[in-house]
């Protein structure tokens, strides 16, 4: 008993002790909290899309790009040089290559039977645009042969994708042009009224995508769950109209219904308006009726506004959200600004040099009045807010506050 007294004292607790007091009971055990962590915060990706009209090469242009001394050499980097400050700011810049570009081999010429300098292309890429639609009324204007020429300059360049041109039906079916840019792939397709009472040839329906709603459906469907935001160029309406035609209209709620994001049109010579309009599925397709000419010597009594185009400026928003219990992650692409930069086509008096292209943002009254068609700067911006309304841009949308 002096032994337990002792230990007791001096508080050693032998565990037969420890037994006896205590019933032998496991001690009280707590369990762990567990805190639950907040879902990862959704990732956020960003695109800029910039887009142009009708690169419309008549003779008068190529001829005054002629480098001296060199009669079938041209240099068309000043078309761009008042442009390629916006045109290189965005992620993807998409330009409707109006005219065909078969190699001095088959003979340069313009209107009305087009074949442009390939040097031509070279300014464009050097200017900033990634995608070339060439898929137009003018697709067939110097012939089968000019067309695999066109294909044959651009797939030497590995730093652009084309459209509007299959070397085989096997092409054609099988080719799906889709641009990954800042994590958000961008699908193209594109299509033209016509061919200017040319015919594709009877071996090769495939060579020039014609507009048809039955091989668009099935073409659009199969690029749609390919990509985040699918994109279609439509070379349509009526030429020298600023109005959209009943046909343009049934053709945009036809791609509504098949999910396309955004139409890219062109054509008319002339800037059409934009719509916003609201699919069966809940999406937006944004649809830019007629972007007009970007570059061209286009004379029409009907119209005086052939000098005036547009640059469509679109931003897109992917939402990725990571897997999460037990379930998959998704994610969502959005259009969240859609807007157009007016531009204008100057040339000079009596129809000469310079040929180019500037921002409307960046013209004058004194460059106006220097344009063959002697404008005013309030005309031109008169008829660009007619047309755009409030989607119109007065400013470089990539210039730092």
């Amino acid at each position: 008993m002096k032994k337990l007294i002792k230990a007791v004292k001096y508080g050693v607790f032998p565990l037969c002790l420890l037994c006896l007091f205590g019933g032998c009971k496991e001690p009280d055990t707590v369990a762990p909290r567990i805190e639950e962590q907040p879902p990862p915060a959704p990732k956020i990706s960003t695109l800029t899309i910039v887009a142009a009209g009708d690169n419309l090469i008549h003779d008068i242009i190529y001829l005054a790009q002629r480098l001296p001394g060199a009669e079938e050499s041209y240099n068309f980097d000043s078309c761009y040089e008042h442009i390629k400050p916006l045109i290189e700011r965005a992620d993807l810049a998409f330009v409707n290559q109006e005219t065909i570009m078969g190699g001095k081999a088959l003979g340069h010429s313009g209107y009305p039977v087009f074949n442009t300098p390939q040097e031509n292309g070279d300014a464009l890429v050097k200017a900033g645009f990634d995608v070339i639609n060439q898929a137009s009324n003018h697709s067939l204007d110097k012939g089968e042969a000019a067309v695999f020429n066109t294909m044959d300059y651009w797939d030497k360049r590995r730093d652009v994708s084309y459209l509007g041109l299959f070397r085989t039906a096997e092409d054609r079916a099988n080719r799906k042009t889709i641009v990954e840019k800042n994590g958000i792939k961008v699908g193209f397709l594109s299509y033209t009224y016509g061919l200017n009472g040319f015919s594709l040839p009877k071996d090769k329906p495939w060579l020039v995508p014609l507009i048809d709603t039955a091989v668009m459906a099935g073409e659009i469907d199969a690029l749609r769950p390919l990509c985040d935001l699918l994109v279609v160029s439509m070379h349509w309406g009526n030429e020298f109209s600023h109005e959209i035609s009943l046909r343009q209209k049934e053709l945009a709620l036809f791609m509504a219904e098949h999910r396309v994001d955004l139409i890219l049109g062109h054509h008319p010579h002339v800037t059409g308006p934009m719509h916003v309009i609201f699919r069966p599925d809940g999406g937006r397709l944004v649809c830019y009726y007629s972007l007009g000419d970007f570059i061209s010597h286009t004379q029409s009594d009907r119209t005086p506004d052939t000098m005036l185009g547009a640059l469509a400026y679109v931003r897109v928003k992917k939402t990725s959200t990571a897997p999460s219990a037990g379930e998959s992650g998704k994610s969502t692409t959005t259009i969240e600004e859609a807007r157009a930069i007016p531009t204008v086509s100057h040339y000079g008096k009596g129809r000469r040099p310079p040929f180019t292209v500037y921002p409307l943002y960046d013209y004058s009254d004194e460059l106006a009045a220097l344009h063959y068609k002697n404008t005013t700067l309030d005309y031109l911006k008169g008829v660009s807010l007619k047309i755009f309304s409030i989607y119109m841009l007065n400013e470089n949308p990539f210039k730092k506050p």
